[in-house]
């Protein structure tokens, strides 16, 4: 990201302590509802760190914390050392998307971006800067009310970018995006980051995450499950599994199951097994004169992971689709 004169000298007034969030038993209650119990953690400049836990886990509940639009009944959260409702200039220091159709319909998108820059202190040269940044220059004069979910996400995006901030919250930032939005909005949110600022990142999409983030904080019923690297909570959690393909696939699962492996469909095609290592798969495959064409030991996915570890956790949980349509039930 190109640096104008104007970001340089804000940077240099506004970086007293490394940008940070810094939550410290954070507590919220609602009548009798417990949303955020004690929740502690550090977001640090410099990666990006996934947010992640299931419905009802609390997430929102911790960014509006964060954000100051709602107070927390213990504890306390920090922004650059502050709480957020004591920064000034909030634009120039932490970029938010919570909502992004935040917006009044009747607004041109440029019109939306300058009201929010002069509130702030920021020129209006920087909202075109971020209009191309999100590339919305073609319709920046075009009201909001008829922009497409994906441009309206741009939008919220460019909003969040306008202060060009040190900290930046975003919730589902990828959500309304096509492929190619969702590339770019990955490579934009690990430049950000490689820049030295912090990235807190929400999202449900397990596989973009994995992509994208490289720490996690989970929290499940507002409280915190882990705070890790991805390897990190991938490899501590993961159950070790090995691709196997063979052109004799049938005869080769009934060798495996018969020694007590288990024995899956892998969605890239061949078999996840569990149990024997890929050593004791060949030397049976080997015993048995069956082909094996590749033993690849494997890490468990992201999705994986967090779902096993977040089960206790879901608020809402459907039904098997196949137990609700069997014999005996109205379809």
């Amino acid at each position: 990201m190109i640096a104008s004169r104007w970001r340089i000298w804000w940077r240099r007034r506004i970086r007293t302590v490394d940008p940070m969030i810094e939550a410290i038993g954070l507590t919220k209650q609602y009548s009798e509802a417990l949303a955020v119990d004690e929740l502690s953690f550090r977001v640090r400049p410099g990666r990006v760190t996934g947010f992640l836990g299931p419905n009802g886990a609390g997430k929102s509940t911790t960014m509006r914390l964060i954000l100051g639009l709602d107070r927390p009944t213990a504890g306390g959260v920090t922004v650059n050392g502050r709480p957020y409702e004591r920064i000034r200039s909030p634009l120039r220091e932490v970029g938010a998307l919570l909502d992004a159709r935040a917006f009044h319909g009747g607004r041109t998108a440029y019109n939306h971006l300058l009201g929010l820059a002069r509130s702030n202190g920021i020129p209006r040269p920087r909202v075109d800067e971020v209009l191309g940044i999100v590339g919305l220059e073609s319709v920046a004069r075009k009201r909001t009310r008829d922009f497409s979910l994906g441009m309206g996400q741009r939008l919220g995006i460019a909003a969040a970018l306008l202060g060009d901030p040190e900290v930046l919250i975003l919730d589902e930032p990828v959500n309304g995006l096509d492929t190619e939005g969702i590339r770019w909005m990955r490579d934009l949110m690990k430049g950000l980051a490689a820049e030295g600022r912090t990235v807190f990142l929400s999202s449900h999409l397990m596989s973009e995450m994995e992509l994208t983030a490289d720490h996690l904080i989970v929290i499940g019923r507002g409280r915190l499950i882990a705070d890790t690297t991805v390897l990190g909570f991938i490899e501590s959690n993961s159950q070790a599994v090995t691709v196997v393909r063979s052109p004799q696939a049938a005869e080769l699962r009934t060798v495996l199951e018969t020694q007590g492996a288990q024995v899956t469909l892998d969605p890239e095609g061949g078999w996840r097994v569990s149990g024997p290592d890929a050593a004791a798969i060949g030397d049976l495959a080997l015993a048995h004169g069956i082909g094996v064409h590749e033993l690849s030991p494997r890490l468990s996915s992201l999705e994986e992971v967090y779902t096993q570890l977040t089960q206790a956790s879901v608020e809402y949980r459907g039904s098997d689709l196949a137990a609700a349509t069997g014999p005996g039930s109205e379809a």
